[in-house]
């Protein structure tokens, strides 16, 4: 297991994971940085590089694709225990390359014997990670921080089409407000399996040793609710990246 090391930049946790569509959709609410990458054939993931030098050259990039037969066992010292549970107030955003939730305040993770709290939480129109190839209807990435190495954590939450999501239909039908909410309510019924890996963020700076886990278990949003999602992001992700000597944990 690799071991935790230098933190981040303020940046790379604002960047981390959000993403921008080449379709038509509503006004965002974006600065101006945000323009410099993308997703179009202009700005998107081949041109990354040019924005920072880590996403040509790191070798331990994320997204990546999971191949269930080709994983080790966990290492019980990096398990995953959440505690979401924290109701509370929270900003929507329409940030120019995703939908992102702020909570006031939010929950938490420990692994490692460390804690990271819950930064925020952010969606893609389709999973940027795959398992054997295939991508989910939808993700969401919760993104975590441990407040003294300030190393990152991200757990991702698969979305399929079925049963309608109170959360999602709370998110996508406040953007630009501030809403009462509770993370765990994107949590699947059962969180104790999943996959881990370290990786990087999946947009510029695409910076490394981001602790990756990503729930077995997919929540279910409907038709309608991926659609009306969609016609905000579709096609905010970026490809998967080679693993290289990485080693994929599950449990």
């Amino acid at each position: 297991m690799k071991k935790i090391v230098l933190a981040l930049s303020a940046a790379a946790l604002m960047l981390v994971g959000c993403g921008s569509s080449q379709e038509a959709k509503p006004e965002h609410h974006s600065s101006s940085h945000e323009a410099h990458w993308g997703y179009s054939s202009e700005n998107g993931p081949a041109h990354w590089k040019e924005f920072s030098k880590t996403c040509g050259t790191g070798i331990h990039q994320s997204p990546i694709n999971i191949i269930p037969g080709k994983t080790m066992s966990m290492n019980h010292a990096y398990d995953l225990s959440m505690h979401e549970d924290v109701s509370g107030m929270a900003k929507i955003i329409d940030n120019g390359h995703s939908i992102k939730v702020t909570p006031e305040h939010g929950g938490s993770i420990t692994l490692h014997g460390e804690t990271f709290n819950l930064l925020q939480f952010h969606f893609h129109g389709k999973s940027e990670h795959t398992v054997d190839g295939k991508r989910y209807d939808m993700v969401a990435h919760m993104v975590h921080q441990n407040p003294d190495t300030k190393q990152l954590a991200v757990v991702a939450v698969f979305f399929k089409e079925g049963a309608k999501s109170d959360i999602l239909e709370t998110v996508i039908n406040n953007i630009g407000k501030d809403v009462k909410l509770d993370p765990q309510d994107l949590l699947p019924d059962n969180s104790a399996h999943y996959y881990h890996y370290v990786g990087s963020l999946t947009t510029p700076p695409c910076s490394e040793n981001v602790q990756w886990y990503l729930l077995k278990t997919p929540k279910t949003a409907s038709a309608a609710q991926i659609e009306h999602f969609r016609k905000f992001y579709v096609d905010n992700e970026r490809p998967v990246q080679e693993l290289h000597d990485r080693a994929v944990e599950s449990n």
